[in-house]
């Protein structure tokens, strides 16, 4: 029989029989936890508190990911669900949380207590309000002395925070708030899969790529009760919610700096594919030729990829396709890029044989900058890479569209 239901008695409901199967729960409240028999107690009272206080029909599980020092006898002897969590990780530990919930609403917290678990109406009340994910902003609730290390305060927090918003357009000012609530089916339904701290950052860019209603309320951070360091390590799980942001963010991590190098690459092309160009004086030759041809190279490989990771994107259901990206798909079928690419390849031949007519000339010496031989070559080696590429990304392609 699972744990009674924390609002039971404010109901007159007989708990010594009724059980979580039997009573429509409102909400659960999922703690991850390792290894936190310091504080566990204090985060579980504090939760059955707000349930009882608030009327709010819930329970308490506690998803535990190997503790060794009692916090599993904790949770069982304060009344709450125990989840037991055999592989690693916040965000495992969490999903399997999730999944056990038997409320129609989740709010996920932290066990350190460092959230406070007592101030969960207005996360509850967003949600009846037809929210799907209701974030709380530790910077507009409050943040108590030493609760927050100044490199995440005024660093970390705020940069990947501004990241998050300028990547995925989500209007919310505290990506990484561990006190949250949402609604368990359309949570559920993101297929969240990031073992580690990463979770946070997922779940908030899959719910903006699904459409799912978001909203954010205040809330506090208090210093956490634990005398040992916190799980969290700065720089590798910055750069894990870093990197996950922008695998998620294909236009900013491929398209943009793609397009970019294409301009300038091809800007240096148009000027130096003749003769030097000089501004004032100071002289740029077939050196720079050659540094502008592997801009317009890289940026075709970037621009590439980023094509292949939002038809990869729209394929696993990660976000819905746009207006503008379906007509690309559309024109840059396999057929298409084939014919193109092989364009591309013919002219890069072409211009290969032109040059090594002009080395011929030269009794096969070394070859004169003067003569144009060298920005041939380039030209033709340029032309040969970006041909061949287009045809690839172009079968590549393929693998994840109905039109061949």
């Amino acid at each position: 029989m699972h744990s009674l239901i924390i609002a039971a008695d404010m109901l007159d409901l007989p708990t010594s029989t009724q059980s979580q199967d039997e009573i429509d729960i409102e909400l659960s409240i999922v703690m991850p936890c390792l290894n936190e028999a310091e504080t566990l107690e204090i985060c579980i009272r504090k939760a059955q508190a707000f349930l009882a206080s608030s009327g709010v029909i819930g329970e308490i599980i506690i998803a535990d990911n190997g503790s060794t020092d009692g916090s599993r006898e904790i949770a069982v002897a304060c009344g709450a669900r125990l989840v037991e969590v055999p592989v690693l990780g916040y965000g495992a530990a969490l999903i399997a949380g999730i999944e056990a919930a038997g409320g129609r609403f989740v709010a996920m917290g932290d066990s350190d207590d460092s959230y406070d678990f007592e101030s969960l109406m207005p996360f509850v009340i967003a949600l009846r309000n037809g929210y799907d994910l209701v974030m709380g902003n530790r910077f507009k609730g409050g943040i108590a002395a030493g609760a927050m290390p100044p490199l995440h305060r005024y660093l970390g927090n705020p940069v990947l925070s501004f990241a998050g918003r300028l990547f995925t357009g989500a209007a919310i000012g505290d990506f990484h708030c561990g006190l949250r609530a949402f609604r368990r089916d359309a949570i559920l339904g993101l297929n969240l899969r990031t073992s580690g701290m990463e979770f946070a950052s997922e779940m908030i860019v899959l719910a903006r790529y699904k459409g799912l209603k978001i909203t954010e309320v205040p809330t506090t951070l208090s210093p956490d009760g634990r005398s040992r360091p916190p799980h969290l390590r700065s720089w590798r799980d910055g750069w894990r919610h870093l990197r996950f942001l922008l695998t998620f963010a294909p236009n900013w991590l491929f398209l943009y700096p793609g397009l970019a190098l294409i301009t300038v690459g091809i800007i240096g092309i148009i000027l130096l594919i003749g003769a030097d160009f000089y501004l004032g004086e100071v002289g740029f030759g077939v050196h720079t030729l050659l540094f502008s041809a592997t801009a317009v190279l890289i940026g075709a490989h970037l621009s590439g990829f980023w094509y292949v990771a939002r038809l990869l994107g729209v394929h696993k259901g990660y976000w819905f396709p746009s207006p503008v990206f379906d007509r690309v798909s559309r024109v840059l079928t396999i057929d298409r890029t084939s014919l193109y690419g092989g364009i591309m390849l013919l002219v890069g031949i072409v211009l290969t044989v032109t040059a090594f007519a002009g080395w011929a000339q030269e009794s096969f010496g070394p070859l004169d900058d003067a003569t144009g031989t060298t920005r041939l070559v380039i030209a033709a080696v340029m032309m040969s890479a970006l041909g061949v590429q287009l045809i690839m990304t172009g079968f590549l392609a393929a693998l994840f569209t109905d039109r061949p």
